[in-house]
């Protein structure tokens, strides 16, 4: 009997252990394929048909292509319009297709909006979960934007986008006219801190895993965040989860949620002070635009307010991707930075 319950126990064990190995496996690099080609100013490019499930959400005026930026390593990028550029950045989950309805409300016959998606999400490539660093995030971006050949920009950024954007900007510094900040954060920790439970559970290992890649789906979580939650109904979490839990390597959002720091010491802090030091020195046009129902980041304005003390600041009632409920308001405060950069020029 004794025998029997040992036996038991570490086939118990033996099964546990091999879950927590399969649960934790970081996976692998998931290169996508395009069709066709297309042919921009800065040369040509791998062309990406979207999926009907994503197409749907664009105008047919939109180019869709990525732009490989290290082997294997692909940025997907969507683009409409022309004349001046503006470079819009995502945050964790979603992807470029998050200013669909901010461009929506643009001038596109005079603007040209870049908006890429950051490795590991949208359609752009999958890489291993030890890959998602800030600074590999920085320098990818950086190569695709490196690779338009733009002279000068306009930038938007919100969640991870804010120092994606502004960690790639301070690597060409001569790009950066002008800047709306929606929800993010711009600053290292100065001690250890909770940015939320939810990032605490994804921090803890294996549970992080349980939580939120086996148990819930981050993207069935989205409308959680909103002020609005009908704002992110069921095909809009489809549009941004549907490329990576398809993907054959879903860890981006978790391994995302793990990169933000909690305290000075870790990898990430180092970036973000680089960020803080490039800002500290900006003097361009600026415009914050904050969704104040966000229950992660509305507490991050004041913050925000002593990086940019002369800027304007617009409070909504939206949530944390308040590009899905807001976008007029976004809209008019980059349309208003557009003029006072035009207007120096």
């Amino acid at each position: 009997m004794r025998k029997t319950i040992l036996i038991t126990l570490g086939v118990v064990i033996m099964a546990a252990v091999g879950f927590m190995i399969a649960i934790t496996r970081g996976g692998e690099l998931v290169t996508p394929e395009g069709v066709g080609t297309v042919v921009l100013d800065a040369g040509t490019f791998e062309a990406f048909p979207l999926p009907d499930y994503a197409a749907k959400h664009v105008t047919d005026d939109y180019k869709s292509y990525f732009i490989e930026v290290e082997p294997g390593i692909k940025v997907h990028i969507l683009e409409v319009g022309s004349g001046y550029p503006v470079f819009l950045m995502h945050g964790n989950p979603t992807s470029g297709f998050l200013y669909r309805k901010v461009a929506a409300e643009l001038p596109t016959d005079r603007l040209r909006l870049i908006m890429p998606t950051a490795v590991g999400l949208g359609f752009s490539s999958k890489v291993p979960a030890s890959e998602h660093t800030l600074d590999n995030h920085i320098r990818w971006i950086n190569a695709a934007l490196a690779q338009l050949q733009l002279t000068e920009l306009v930038f938007m950024g919100q969640d991870w986008g804010g120092p994606i954007g502004l960690g790639t900007l301070a690597r060409s510094p001569e790009l950066l006219k002008g800047a709306v900040i929606l929800n993010t954060g711009a600053n290292a920790p100065t001690e250890a801190r909770s940015l939320s439970t939810a990032h605490d559970i994804a921090k803890t290992p294996v549970v992080g895993e349980l939580m939120l890649e086996r148990l819930v789906s981050i993207f069935d979580r989205l409308p959680a965040t909103q002020g609005d939650p009908d704002s992110m109904p069921k095909d809009v979490t489809a549009l941004y989860g549907r490329p990576v839990l398809e993907s054959g390597n879903a860890k981006a959002p978790l391994a995302m949620m793990r990169m933000v720091p909690n305290d000075p010491d870790e990898p990430s802090s180092v970036q973000m002070r680089e960020i803080e030091r490039y800002i500290e020195g900006l003097n361009i046009p600026v415009e914050l635009v904050w969704g104040m129902s966000d229950p992660i980041l509305a507490k991050g304005l004041e913050l925000m307010k002593q990086n940019f003390p002369n800027a304007p600041v617009t409070e909504t009632q939206a949530g944390h991707f308040l590009q899905e409920e807001v976008p007029e308001e976004i809209a008019a405060a980059l349309l208003r930075v557009i003029e006072q950069v035009q207007s120096l020029n």
